[in-house]
């Protein structure tokens, strides 16, 4: 298990664990047992690309465990995925499903590639053969995937229509974030977002902040898009966002549906009329209400931390504050942090809505669908914030013992086989 300590962000997500589990009393044999990945799938397969050419892509699948049930994660297409990386994630998936209470362990998959580079066409090659290097591995008992960076809707159709075909009948229950059409949920595609939306408004509530929000949005893929829109259309203020193509920054208020627009238009941030260029690291540090990574890990690092200028940090991104990162804010009472585990979990939750539905060929409507996402979102936060209040500890610690401590206790339970 070496070479996957030398990835930063296992290595980050391993020193989360370390100190949890130190916390938390863990007997080292449970530590051991629950901490590393139950099984990592490495493939590298071929794709013709429309010039006719063959080009070899690498692909992982981990599966991190199965003590409460299958395992349920995303499937990201990116040119920096490794096999450490989505071990991290997979690892932090599992502690995100047990906290929020989900019959599910953590699983992430990937492909290093750029999707943004290549044509309709070559994407479907690429993930058909990609889901045929898995079927062995995936199953609606065995483990779900879902859309993650650089996937969408119909990138799980295709998972779905080649699993399918492999078994000989339609089995749409075996990914989510499928189109609703083929049996998607009502409501997935905008679930992360509106959930964090909808934590940042109980942080509010808690923090008594009154007068309207001034929010900064790293990263305006799904996730950051939405929840900026569910924030301004309830009389936020968006003053800063950026991409990958460059960051924005305008202390009076940049016009939300104006930049939907020139983004749809453009497929980029930079060049909008409406703000002031600036550097992304500058932005996360311009004084505003709210501060919303929404977009990789490790972005929040020890340099940043000192000079955040936030009330409310809302982790829309996985792993996006380091360990060096959290030890200042821990220190600074003047930020309420809304760790990742807890705070983007509104995906896999409407998943596992998803994957319900499916079982049962019987569909909810929108409205249950975002009634049922508040009531268990709801339910996570005043369990995060008793604990933290309790045992005097960050939330981020707070929401990793509470889902550490169910899976280790399924563990113990369980006990080894043989």
């Amino acid at each position: 298990m070496d070479f996957l300590l030398s990835d930063p962000t296992f290595s980050m997500a391993c020193k989360q664990f370390d100190r949890v589990a130190q916390f938390l009393d863990l007997p080292e044999k449970t530590q051991k047992i629950i901490k590393w990945p139950q099984r990592s799938l490495s493939v590298t397969f071929p794709v013709k690309m429309d010039d006719g050419k063959i080009k070899m892509f690498s692909g992982y699948r981990v599966q991190h465990h199965l003590a409460l049930g299958p395992t349920k994660g995303g499937i990201r297409f990116d040119p920096d995925v490794t096999l450490g990386e989505i071990s991290a994630l997979a690892m932090w998936m599992s502690w995100k499903c047990a906290l929020v209470g989900l019959p599910f362990g953590g699983a992430k998959g990937g492909v290093c590639c750029n999707p943004m580079e290549m044509s309709k066409k070559e994407l479907e090659g690429l993930t058909r053969r990609y889901t045929q290097e898995l079927i062995p591995f995936i199953g609606p008992q065995k483990d779900i995937p879902a859309p993650d960076i650089g996937t969408n809707e119909q990138i799980m159709a295709w998972m779905m229509d080649t699993y399918s075909m492999q078994v000989g009948y339609p089995v749409p229950v075996v990914v989510t974030g499928k189109p609703v059409t083929i049996g998607g949920s009502l409501g997935r595609r905008e679930a992360t977002g509106r959930g964090v939306a909808f934590l940042v408004k109980k942080a509010i509530e808690f923090l008594k902040i009154s007068g309207p929000l001034r929010i900064i949005v790293q990263g305006f893929g799904n996730v950051g898009s939405v929840c900026a829109y569910q924030l301004v259309k309830e009389g936020a203020i968006l003053v800063g966002v950026s991409d990958l193509t460059g960051a924005l920054y305008n202390p009076k208020g940049i016009d939300y549906l104006r930049l939907v627009a020139y983004k749809e238009k453009t497929g980029k941030l930079a060049g909008f009329s409406g703000a002031d260029e600036m550097d992304g690291v500058e932005l996360l540090c311009q004084h505003c209400d709210v501060l919303i990574p929404a977009a990789k890990e490790r972005v929040i690092t020890e340099g940043i931390a000192e000079k955040l200028r936030c009330r409310i940090l809302a982790e829309g991104a996985n792993g996006p504050t380091t360990p060096e990162a959290d030890s200042i804010l821990e220190q600074r009472d003047d930020i309420f942090i809304i760790p990742d585990i807890l705070c983007n979990s509104g995906g896999v939750i409407v998943s596992y809505f998803e994957w319900v539905q499916d079982m049962q060929s019987y569909f909810w409507s929108e409205a249950e669908v975002f009634n049922a996402l508040c009531r268990i979102l709801s339910g996570a936060l005043n369990s995060v914030m008793k604990f933290s209040h309790q045992k005097k500890v960050s939330t981020r610690i707070a929401a990793l013992s509470l889902g550490i401590k169910k899976v280790a206790e399924a563990k113990e339970m369980r006990g080894i086989f043989p």
